[in-house]
């Protein structure tokens, strides 16, 4: 197979200077404020973007650890194999978070909602289209019970590069 190479547009900056004590889903960071800075050769693909109220911020988990297949999660103290988590080490780091865009100005687009390290390279953005991403959900998983804790749980840095 060919290898697969992604190019940063941009760069989250965030509050969050360190993985440890940053919310770990973006629905419990709604109040938590940043900026993407879209670098100059990908401003013309802002185009258009000021009509959404939400966007979908695709991104590199640049701290993220080795890979691994299995992980002890956040919010549970048992191991769980990687495609059941949301933990960003990976066999591809990739994330994805959901923001409110308050304002565009020029290549800076001011956000809320963010659960991102100040730093992290940006690779894509996306509308939020509720009829587009919105589904009804049968089934989460281990993640059932554990849900209830997301508004307590931070990072602990259990995640990063030591």
């Amino acid at each position: 197979m060919k290898t697969i190479k992604f190019y940063p547009i941009g760069i989250i900056h965030s509050p969050f200077n360190e993985a440890k004590g940053t919310p770990i889903q973006f629905s419990a960071s709604k109040d938590i404020e940043g900026t993407i800075e879209i670098f100059p050769d990908f401003i013309e693909g802002l185009k258009d973007l000021e009509d959404f109220s939400h966007i979908i911020l695709i991104y590199h988990f640049h701290l993220a650890k080795n890979a691994a297949l299995r992980v002890i999660p956040f919010m549970d103290d048992c191991e769980r194999g990687v495609f059941s988590t949301r933990a960003p080490n990976r066999p591809n780091s990739i994330g994805f978070s959901i923001v409110k865009l308050n304002k565009i100005e020029n290549n800076n687009l001011y956000v809320s909602g963010l659960d991102i390290i100040n730093g992290t390279p940006l690779l894509d953005i996306k509308p939020y289209v509720p009829e587009f991403d919105v589904v009804d959900v049968t089934k989460t998983g281990w993640l059932e019970k554990k849900v209830s804790k997301l508004p307590n749980i931070k990072d602990d840095g259990r995640f990063v590069e030591k």
